[in-house]
Formats: C-alpha cells, structure tokens, sequence
C-alpha cells in the first residue's frame, strides 16, 4: 500500500493546476540537442488532470537529425548538459552529437528505488504512442548511468480491434550503454482499454523491479538500476507511419495521478 500524503519520503501529484510544479518538471524533451523553445511541450490541465497532446501544426523534434522523424510532447523530472559544442547529455541518438544548446543543471524528482505509480489514460492512433520511462540521470564520468526502467510504452498500432479492447504494455529494464544492466524487456498483451485509466507501476530495489498495471504484476526483471533515474513522461507520434489520412489527429495522454518514492 502506498504512504499517505505525510510522509516525505512520499511524492505525489494530482496536476490540479493552474501550472506544473516547476520544483518537479521539466516541460522539455531533450532540449540539449535542439533547443527549449523548439521542444516545448503541448499540454493543458482540465477536469481530468494533465494533458500531454500533439497538435497537427507541432513541428518534428530534432528536424534533419532524428531518423526515424518523430513529434513528441514530454515532461522530464530531470535535465542538464555539458557545454555548447560538447558530446556531454542526455539520451544522445547517434554517434558525434554534439549540445546545441547548454542547459542549466535541474534535479526535480530522481527516485534511486521505491515505487513509481501513475494514474493515465491515453487516445492513440496506429502512427503515436505513450510512455512512462524511468531514465539515469547520465551525468556519471563515464556516463554509463543511463538504463532504463520502462513503466509503460504503448503504441497505438498494437491495440486490439474495436470491441476486443486489448493493449500490448511494453514493461522492463532497457540497458542502453550501461555494462552492469541486461536487457529485459517484454510487451504482454493485457486485456485493458487504454481509452479508460489505469495504475501503471514499477517498484523496485537492487534485486528486482516488479512491474504491474492494476495491482496485476505483469513482469519480474532481476538487478534494475538503482542510481538516480529521471521521469520523462511522453507521448509520440510518428510521421512515417501515416496512412494519408490521420494528420489530422491529435494524440493524447491524461495523468490524473503520479506519485512514488522521493529518492
């Protein structure tokens, strides 16, 4: 069971607005490589919490960089770079990257181990999908800080058939380039609809990470990360795969809820 709101060692968030928390987030996806203004996120607070979207008019992230060509809107609950002109930060997508743009170091909320959960429903085409990932912050000398654990990653290409609702949720430990991590990841299919909220959550030590979406534990991966990782809650879509008919459509992820241990 989850800590009360007292406890502070506990985190908690109910995105009631009228902004975001700025001690907590990030409202950027990797602008080292790019620049804030051209990475801002799309989202709004409503009845039902946060919304993440992607407008028809938001331009592709990284543009004549990025392979395959992607739109995203994020919230990252961490962030930093080395200089102008050096290989130094985060998530770098291919070899002799370079910062575009020095970021300020920002340590929002890092959990080490604990729990992770967040409440969240999603509208998803066959060309977007959302996440929840549990990224290293990478600001070790060797930078080999940087697996990940993924609390959900669903593409809208893998739901079931109307009236079948169903979701492949992609759970795990992705290693990167970090030596002491296997990959262990996995997309069980689970007989939820996205469309409505879900309790998607990891809780983990240095032992295992247990992921689970409504209480139901769907995977079980041995030895997880266990250095400070940042939150990069997402939501993507995919120019490429478009049919020629849906650039009219807007992908969204409501998070009414997201809470888990402070460090």
């Amino acid at each position: 069971m989850a800590p009360g709101a007292e406890d502070p060692t506990w985190f908690e968030d109910r995105f009631l607005g009228p902004d975001l928390d700025p001690a907590t987030w990030y409202p950027h996806y990797l602008p080292a490589w790019s620049s804030r203004d051209s990475t801002r996120a799309s989202f709004r607070f409503d009845n039902d919490g946060l919304a993440l979207d992607i407008p028809p008019d938001q331009p592709l992230w990284c543009a004549g960089d990025h392979d395959p060509p992607l739109r995203v809107s994020a919230l990252q609950s961490g962030n930093w770079s080395g200089r102008l002109g050096s290989p130094q930060g985060q998530q770098a997508f291919r070899e002799g990257q370079v910062v575009l743009e020095e970021q300020e170091r920002f340590e929002g909320w890092l959990p080490a181990s604990g729990r992770v959960e967040i409440s969240a429903r999603m509208d998803l085409s066959p060309r977007s999908m959302a996440a929840l990932f549990l990224s290293g912050f990478e600001d070790d000398e060797a930078r080999e800080r940087c697996g990940e654990l993924c609390v959900f990653e669903i593409f809208g290409k893998d739901l079931g058939p109307p009236g079948d609702p169903s979701a492949e949720i992609g759970v795990g430990i992705k290693a990167k380039r970090d030596p002491a991590l296997t990959e262990d990841f996995a997309a069980p299919r689970v007989r939820i609809d996205v469309v409505e909220p879900h309790l998607y959550a990891v809780e983990w030590d240095a032992g295992e990470a247990v992921f689970s979406v409504d209480g139901a534990v769907l995977r079980r991966c041995p030895r997880p990360p266990t250095y400070p990782l940042q939150l990069m809650l997402t939501i993507y879509d995919f120019p490429n795969w478009s049919t020629g008919e849906d650039d009219h459509l807007v992908p969204r992820l409501v998070v009414d809820r997201i809470a888990g241990t402070r460090s």
